[in-house]
């Protein structure tokens, strides 16, 4: 019909007719139960790579009242959705006007915010008043006006698809003033207004928030921490890639191996009689999936090569960018997640840009929305999804300087291994190690002696809680280390100068410094190290550790 009203379903017949389609039609079975209802505002946000366009040229094609698409979504699997009495799977096909816009058409380089909305506007106001010319309008440059002129008169809806609708916050990083305008753009155009029947954005990263609070507040959000609802859509499924790779003779295993690893929890299905509560005594559980990145998906499959199908974007600058400033010891952070550990991460304080970050945990929160991490909900923590993305932080980590964080993050993994174990004489050479790295300076008092420790058992920091000087009620002991899960024991360590690690463990045990930690008994460690300071250069003896570990 126009370039943005009413695009055709010519597009997503292109996709459907490649060599390799992956049918995700029965989305739209979910927006059909919120058109017209409070939810009827959708935000999804994916990574690249994720299908996120395709989804939005899927959506085009089956509501655009031109687009005649019944033959087409009859062949596919919404068609194939059990009717109920609620909602069959065409009552929508075909019934509204649809708005497509790709926000990057109008935020281009060198463009400013109201440049790009004048634009956007213009655009869509000749669109519509091409298609209803005979509508009496108020006012042809208010385009919520027009869509309400166009709506009272012709009594008809829209259908708004929106994709990159996050350009400008990628693209014009730095310019607040132009992002507000945007968002009170979209808020005007959309909010409360009659004339939408489903409103449905995409884009890489969530609505933008100003503290607390969204602008944009009326829109649910479907994100790769929290995808609910579409969940299943949001990439790939295994069912999905096992198909794939039995038809077109690929290996499984390889492809699973090098391009699994995220994992999204659907929302917890309704049960309004409790049957399973009353059967089983469990509530329902949330539906989890695994899932891959299409695109490199779709490229191993069809080329039979398996390797990183990443491409060098603005959201690889990002991840390059964010690990080299080292926000709040960051690299540290990296180099245990590409050990295959994991991180835990508050996700609340994220502000949903690429430029405001008050901690490690808004970056580390970015790289999931970037698709560079996995998020776990169940326990909160993120993680290096699988070897194709592990390829890309390799890319990102190959200079020197790297190479002498990853040794001292592995020494002091092996130094957390040996207290575990009560390998005494590793622990106090790996202990030694440190502190010469750590500086002279750590080497004239106890505080030192206390940095220069915990600095040597970094490696703990995520599974542990640590308490400097806690107090016991008969003294203070020097170092706590509660863990964060029960599989891991409680430690203390107690430091000493110029006398002997059992002198250590002895004050551990005439202070009852224990009793402060009862509730780990049988699983908690003592750990005494002393440093002599008084021996001279010269002597073998000089800068060394002695250690005493006993279990408690």
């Amino acid at each position: 019909m126009g370039r943005y009203l009413n695009p055709g379903k010519g597009a997503f017949e292109q996709a459907v007719n490649s060599e390799i389609f992956v049918d995700k039609t029965e989305m739209i079975s979910y927006l059909n139960r919120v058109v017209n209802t409070e939810q009827k505002y959708v935000c999804v946000s994916r990574p690249r790579r994720f299908g996120k366009s395709m989804a939005a040229k899927m959506i085009c094609a089956y509501y655009d009242c031109n687009a005649d698409s019944r033959s087409l979504f009859e062949k596919c699997k919404i068609s194939k959705v059990i009717d109920n009495k609620v909602q069959k799977w065409d009552e929508y096909l075909g019934k509204f006007d649809v708005i497509k816009l790709v926000m990057t058409d109008f935020f281009e380089e060198g463009t400013d915010a109201d440049k790009a909305l004048a634009k956007l506007q213009m655009s869509l106001i000749r669109d519509l008043t091409r298609k209803y010319a005979e509508v009496d309008y108020l006012d042809k440059n208010d385009l919520s006006q027009t869509l309400n002129d166009i709506c009272c008169e012709k009594n008809t809806q829209f259908v708004v698809v929106i994709d990159e609708w996050d350009a400008i916050f990628r693209e014009y990083k730095d310019d607040k003033e132009g992002q507000k305008k945007y968002l009170d753009f979209l808020r005007k155009w959309l909010k409360d207004n009659e004339y939408i029947a489903l409103a449905y954005m995409t884009g890489i990263l969530p609505i933008k928030k100003y503290g607390k609070h969204s602008a944009l507040n009326m829109f649910d959000e479907y994100s790769m921490i929290y995808p609910m609802q579409l969940a299943p859509y949001t990439g790939f499924t295994t069912a999905e890639v096992e198909d794939l790779c039995r038809r077109y003779g690929r290996d499984y295993g390889k492809i699973s191996d090098w391009y699994d690893g995220y994992r999204v929890s659907d929302i917890i299905p309704p049960d309004p009689e409790q049957k399973l509560l009353l059967t089983t005594g469990q509530a329902p559980e949330a539906p989890k999936y695994f899932l891959y990145s299409p695109l490199s998906v779709i490229k191993a499959i069809r080329s039979g090569y398996i390797k990183n199908y990443w491409n060098a974007t603005e959201t690889y600058e990002a991840l390059q960018q964010h690990i080299d400033w080292n926000f709040d010891g960051l690299k540290e952070d990296v180099t245990v997640l590409m050990d295959g550990g994991k991180i835990p991460v508050d996700i609340t304080g994220y502000q949903n840009d690429m430029t405001t970050f008050n901690s490690k945990d808004d970056i580390l929160t970015m790289l999931v929305h970037l698709g560079y991490l996995g998020f776990d909900s169940d326990t909160d923590e993120v993680f290096i999804p699988n070897k194709e993305v592990l390829d890309v932080f390799k890319s990102s980590t190959k200079n020197r300087e790297w190479t002498v964080t990853f040794r001292a993050l592995q020494n002091s993994q092996k130094l957390l291994e040996a207290t575990w174990k009560g390998d005494q004489k590793t622990v106090a050479v790996l202990l030694e190690a440190a502190h010469d790295k750590a500086g002279n300076k750590t080497y004239h008092s106890e505080a030192g002696l206390s940095y220069a420790v915990q600095l040597a058992y970094y490696a703990a920091q995520d599974l542990y809680t640590i308490i400097p000087e806690l107090d016991t009620g008969k003294g203070y002991a020097d170092l706590a280390y509660i863990p964060k899960a029960p599989k891991y024991p409680a430690m203390l360590i107690e430091l000493k100068y110029d006398k002997d690690a059992d002198t250590a463990i002895s004050q551990i045990h005439r202070q009852k410094y224990p009793d402060r930690l009862e509730l780990y008994k049988g699983n908690l460690i003592l750990v005494g190290i002393n440093y002599d300071r008084t021996v001279s250069n010269d002597n073998v003896e000089f800068k060394h550790h002695s250690c005493e570990i006993e279990k408690a």
